[in-house]
This record gives C-alpha cells, structure tokens and sequence, in this order.
C-alpha cells in the first residue's frame, strides 16, 4: 500500500517560471515546481531523472514559496515525479497565501492531499490510480503511445465526473506516427480534445 510521506521539506528536482505548455492551461505564463519522486515508472518517462527522490535538494516550503513569489505570475503548477507521493496541503496553503493559482499534473497513483484550484489527472498504465481522482479531477490527460491506448482513454473516460475536460496528448517521440491518429479520432469522438507539448516546439523548458 502506498503512502503519503509528510515532511516539511520537499525534494526540488527544478522550478523553473516559464510558459505551460499542455492541457487546458497551455499558453499561460506558469511558475513550475518539479518535485523528485516517483514509483509509477513510465517506460517512455522524459524526466526519469526524477524518480529517485534521493538525489534531488529539499527546500522547506517557504523557500519554495518564496522562489516562486519573485515572478509575476500567480499561476503555480505542481508537477513530478509524483508529487502526490508528499503531502501538498502546507505547500497549498502557502501557495493560496502568496496569491496563487494551484494547479497539480498526477497519476492519481497516491492519495489526493491539497487544495488544488486545478487537477489535471493523467492515468498510467505502469500504476493503478486511486478511485478518488475519477470525482475529483478537472482535466484527464491521456498520453496516446499506441493504438491500443485509446481504448484505454476511454475506459478512463467513462469513469470521469461529467465536468472534467477529456484530452489526448501524443507522446512525444510517438507524434509523427500518432498524431494523425489522434486528430482522426477526435474528429469522430468530438468530446475528446488535443494537447500538444507546445513548450516542446517553443523550444523553452
């Protein structure tokens, strides 16, 4: 059984202000906080260096904090990792106290802890997700790696509550041979949408 580990310090692989580059809040200056950590284990994973929570620097929530108030925006995103593998409630408060957005990109593969603005819940199939993220979640980001995936979009799909925004997103290094396949299936299936990695294409982290 999976837990949460509650610390007052949180292993900080990278933060980074930048543009979002994915899902419903792509385009949108965001402040990121890259959290090292992660038993999920996606073969195809761009940030493996992640896993190993070990090797990654702990800052203490106000630092972080503090880090992410030098910018001007007000959006922070919470990404991994899994950064679910923590407790997010003090880094949420204190986030929501500095004035900003918060917005978490998880597997749902640990418990739900925070108070997210936004939930962008993106399912792997190397780790079950917990049944909570199906009620809970805003967006469901899907990344289509092969043909059999979009059946298991769907199933996904099928569970979500009825407000949460369904989107697709090839996987980078399988883009040119799915995308097409995605953009087909949307076509057909139009309450699904697309994400791209833009920040890919603008060539910024």
């Amino acid at each position: 059984m999976s837990k949460t580990m509650k610390t007052t310090q949180l292993p900080v692989m990278e933060a980074f202000y930048t543009i979002q580059g994915e899902g419903h809040f792509s385009g949108n200056s965001a402040y990121f906080i890259r959290l090292g950590g992660c038993d999920v284990g996606c073969v195809w994973c761009d940030v493996k260096d992640s896993w190993d929570a070990s090797q990654w620097p702990k800052e203490s929530v106000d630092e972080i904090v503090a880090k992410a108030s030098a910018h001007p925006g007000r959006l922070a995103v919470v990404t991994g990792g899994e950064p679910l593998m923590y407790d997010m409630t003090d880094l949420t408060n204190q986030l929501h106290a500095a004035g900003f957005q918060t917005n978490i990109e998880t597997s749902g593969a640990h418990p739900l802890s925070g108070n997210w603005d936004w939930l962008c819940f993106s399912p792997k199939k190397f780790k079950a997700p917990k049944e909570e993220f199906y009620a809970a979640a805003d967006e469901l980001k899907v990344i289509i790696y092969n043909k059999s995936d979009f059946k298991w979009a769907e199933a996904h799909a099928a569970k979500m509550n009825e407000n949460c925004l369904l989107y697709m997103q090839p996987e980078w290094d399988q883009s040119e041979k799915m995308l097409p396949e995605i953009i087909e299936y949307v076509k057909n299936n139009p309450k699904w949408k697309i994400s791209l990695q833009t920040h890919k294409f603008m060539n910024i982290p």
